[in-house]
């Protein structure tokens, strides 16, 4: 028996193998993976991962549907409890809020979204605030700076054009061992993608190096797309990996340090408004700098 669900806005940007046990309480994931992948389970009528992000109006269509195995039993909802101090922290590092978004400095070490080994997300946060927050970008777990929250599905679709159109314009600082040939440049570098590492994805990232003493360089940069760990790769394809980077800088000796990536500074235009934030270097930065003579991130820009 076929069965077909229209996906709503409550569920957008879910991931399909979620909204499966979401909806479907008897279903494990090793089902899940095995019907998606025998195209038992597809989305507008084609084949696609667990890991495929539900849009507005997708068609989520079982082949292989029966009450008997695609079945839910409602349990009491449970909302993810939140430690005081991550509250406080999200508070602290909120840079400005409006009706429609937040511009959150993300502090080092907290992942924007959940997984199998984390415990407590950016996502967690803002969803234990209201269940119509959304992420409208991502930060890696290590990288701090500024990450953009819409508070509803029109402000989150508004951003999520934005930033298909290239119209955010980002700046990156990285703080990297060693300097690349050229003091400034632009990078076109075809990257892997995440769910597909057969797949590569074409990035483009200008750069300029500030400053570079004792062999390391403060490096400026500014993605022009927005593809997984892009600075991180780009910095690594430079022949200077970023400090701190445990998966792409082989040279073992800053790895007791905190990476050294901040999303510095964002700019968009949202209803007719231009809006432009910068972020507040954390302090593992600034002891780096003084204990190996860099300049202060401020005289950068």
């Amino acid at each position: 028996m076929k069965k077909i669900y229209i996906i709503q806005s409550d569920n957008y940007n879910l991931r399909l193998d979620k909204w499966l046990r979401i909806n479907f309480s008897s279903l494990k994931q090793n089902f899940i993976e095995k019907n998606i992948r025998k195209e038992n389970i597809k989305v507008n009528n084609k084949k696609v991962d667990s890991k495929y992000k539900l849009q507005i109006k997708d068609q989520v269509i079982i082949f292989n549907y029966s009450k008997d195995v695609y079945f839910h039993q409602k349990t009491t909802l449970s909302v993810k409890k939140i430690p005081s101090k991550y509250n406080e922290l999200f508070t602290a590092h909120l840079v400005y809020e409006n009706d429609n978004f937040f511009i959150l400095d993300k502090w080092t070490g907290i992942a924007t979204q959940g997984g199998s080994k984390i415990n407590i997300s950016i996502d967690d946060i803002i969803k234990n605030i209201s269940n119509k927050n959304n992420l409208v970008h991502r930060l890696d777990r290590e990288t701090s700076g500024l990450l953009i929250i819409a508070k509803d599905i029109e402000t989150t679709k508004y951003f999520g054009k934005l930033f298909r159109e290239h119209l955010v314009k980002k700046i990156y600082i990285a703080t990297c061992q060693g300097s690349p040939k050229n003091k400034e440049s632009v990078i076109n570098l075809s990257i892997p993608d995440k769910q597909d590492p057969k797949k590569l994805l074409k990035s483009i990232t200008s750069y300029k190096v500030y400053q570079t003493i004792n062999n390391l360089s403060n490096i400026i940069f500014f993605p022009r797309t927005g593809k997984t760990h892009q600075i991180r790769i780009v910095a690594k394809h430079l022949g200077c990996p970023i400090v701190g980077d445990t998966k792409y800088n082989m040279q073992n000796k800053y790895n007791f340090e905190k990476l050294k990536l901040n999303a510095h500074m964002i700019n968009f235009v949202f209803n007719n408004k231009e809006y432009e934030f910068k972020s507040v270097l954390p302090d593992h930065f600034k002891k780096f700098f003084k204990k190996y003579g860099l300049k202060n991130i401020k005289d950068m820009l």
